[in-house]
């Protein structure tokens, strides 16, 4: 799952924290402010899992198509990746403000236009133009925190921009499940988005911009007035003088590396620590996203309904369980990360992904070997007509079961006595969906009835935990501190890109994979690549934990080669030898 910055923080600083946000809540509003941006980005990557489930009621082109379905899900992730990479070109063009303000319009725009969609193809225009609106604050929120926060406290504050994010997604599935009874159901999910957006808008119109992007464009006496508003009195002449060397700093670095992109991209491969650097930046991002974990946020709901639930209510509210966890999961990696070191999180968390993604797999492929079998009694039932043409035509009916009939896009309905007993193997039609269940039968599309649908649901919520504290928030962490200062800001827009990337790939192909690998091969793929992600963190990845920006970049310089299953920051420093 993408997540924008997250910075590191400790106890102390959450301490520091909370005392000053008591003297001044005026830093506090800034950050809630800006942070309702990351509360955007999880509330749509979240609200789409539930709203697919009855845009495909609505739809048979949406119900009948898996690429339909893929592309009204991912095609947010599309215009978020060029969303982010106009999003660092407007940060210093029209100002990180700005830049907000335009992000809560465009996506504004997008919600609505979603909610009244009069077909796919609308509800696709819709998830482009909210995807670039998150793509541009998902840059420039987290950007704006920090310039518009207390040194000290800085990373705690842009910290709430990673809980926003998953706070945003918890709260997604519970208007959800909120809305399944409203009429226009989806239509609701997918504009009630649009409300925060004016919250923002409404909320940055009254704040200032960005002090650093004033002090650049020479507004110096603008910059002086806003860091007057958070810092003491006594601190603001010190402010502005490590402003004024830092922007200094920042102008050299330019006429270095060159100001525009192509030569900056160029600059960074060429030079030595900042390939090394991105060998391990790019790496945990692309295995943060490999690993599945946006299949679980994207599609929830429908992973469940995989597991044998075939009410969507009864999805909804498992899937808010998921969410939950993950935000937990979140908290916990805050408390964690400082004390036992990236490195050793990331590892950890893997092995734990690896093993709930085997053990999820497993259950999956059980459930599909013991699925209901298919009646030509119970299939004739509702009618000749009414009957699967593909289980006509077939000359192994008699082996049929319910994934089957699934697996040629008809539907399974249950056996009045019990779900588990043989059922009828029917068209996938609204009508005969509705026929179905008024004779007090189950209609099932998406999964079958299975005795381990609740073993299926506890894997998957330990695996998200598993993940979030550590996969999820250390790769963004790892990225803030492993490249030297002139190239942090390319360095880290790289990786942020191939997480996007990475993000397409795998939300674009899920649904196609699930129809041919089944979701007990589909889990297993991810289980696969998952250990060869796990082989490049423990290869390219080094500990970064208290070391100084300048014993990183020497690290690199030397090379980075780990031993066998040491954890130790002292043993990995003594054993960096030339080798990349």
């Amino acid at each position: 799952m993408v997540e924008g910055i997250v910075a590191k923080t400790d106890k102390a600083e959450l301490k520091e924290c909370w005392k000053m946000i008591w003297k001044n809540p005026y830093i506090m509003r800034l950050a809630l402010s800006a942070g309702i941006g990351g509360f955007l980005f999880g509330y749509d990557t979240a609200n789409i899992s539930g709203a697919l489930l009855y845009i495909r009621d609505d739809y048979e082109s949406v119900n009948k198509s898996t690429w339909l379905q893929e592309t009204i899900v991912s095609t947010t992730v599309l215009g978020a990746i060029i969303g982010a990479a106009c999003g660092g070109y407007m940060n210093d063009r029209i100002g990180r403000k700005k830049s907000i303000l335009l992000a809560d319009i465009i996506f504004f725009m997008g919600a609505m236009v979603m909610a009244i969609a009069p077909n796919p193809g609308v509800i696709i225009v819709g998830r482009i133009l909210v995807g670039f609106g998150v793509g541009i604050a998902s840059v420039t929120s987290p950007l704006y925190i920090s310039e518009t926060s207390h040194a000290k406290i800085r990373g705690a504050l842009v910290s709430i921009n990673g809980l926003l994010l998953t706070g945003g997604q918890f709260l997604a599935y519970l208007i959800n499940l909120a809305f399944t009874r409203a009429p226009g159901t989806w239509r609701w999910m997918l504009g009630v988005a649009g409300i925060p957006a004016l919250l923002q808008l409404f909320l940055m119109l009254s704040l200032p911009e960005s002090p650093r992007w004033l002090y650049r464009k020479k507004n110096v006496d603008e910059a002086r007035k806003i860091l007057a508003k958070i810092y003491p009195s006594d601190e603001v002449d010190k402010e502005m003088a490590a402003l004024a060397a830092s922007i200094e700093a920042e102008k050299a670095d330019e006429a270095f590396t060159g100001e525009d992109m192509i030569s900056k991209v160029r600059g960074a491969f060429k030079n030595t620590v900042v390939r090394r650097g991105l060998y391990a930046g790019i790496a945990v991002q692309v295995a943060q996203q490999f690993v599945g974990i946006n299949t679980i946020m994207y599609y929830a709901p429908t992973i469940v309904q995989f597991a044998g639930f075939a009410s969507k209510t009864m999805a909804l509210s498992l899937s808010l369980i998921t969410s939950g966890l993950n935000a937990l999961g979140t908290i916990i990696s805050m408390g964690f990360v400082d004390r036992f070191g990236r490195r050793k999180l990331m590892i950890f968390s893997m092995i734990g992904i690896i093993v709930f993604l085997v053990a999820t797999s497993v259950v999956f492929i059980e459930a599909s070997n013991h699925a209901p079998k298919i009646s030509s009694l119970e299939s004739a039932h509702f009618g000749a007509n009414s009957t699967c043409p593909a289980y006509v035509s077939a000359s192994d009916a008699s082996k049929w079961n319910c994934m089957s009939c699934l697996k040629v896009h008809c539907g399974f309905c249950s056996n009045s006595a019990s779900i588990y007993h043989p059922g009828a193997c029917m068209a996938s039609t609204k009508g005969l969906r509705s026929a179905c269940g008024e004779q007090h039968r189950v209609f099932f599309e998406q999964g079958c009835p299975s005795r381990f649908g609740v073993l299926a649901v506890i894997l998957l919520a330990l695996y998200i935990i598993f993940y979030a504290f550590g996969m999820g928030t250390v790769p963004w962490i790892v990225n803030s501190e492993i490249y030297p200062l002139r190239y942090r800001g390319i360095g880290g827009g790289i990786a942020a890109v191939s997480n996007w990337v990475s993000n397409l790939i795998v939300s674009q192909s899920y649904l196609t994979l699930i129809e041919h690998l089944g979701a007990g091969g589909t889990f297993s793929l991810f289980a696969g690549v998952s250990c060869i992600s796990l082989g490049f963190i423990y290869r390219f990845v080094p500990e970064t934990r208290g070391l100084k920006f300048e014993e990183v970049e020497k690290m690199l310089e030397k090379g980075y080669k780990p031993r066998m299953w040491c954890w130790g920051r002292k043993h990995e420093q003594e054993n960096s030898v030339d080798s990349v």
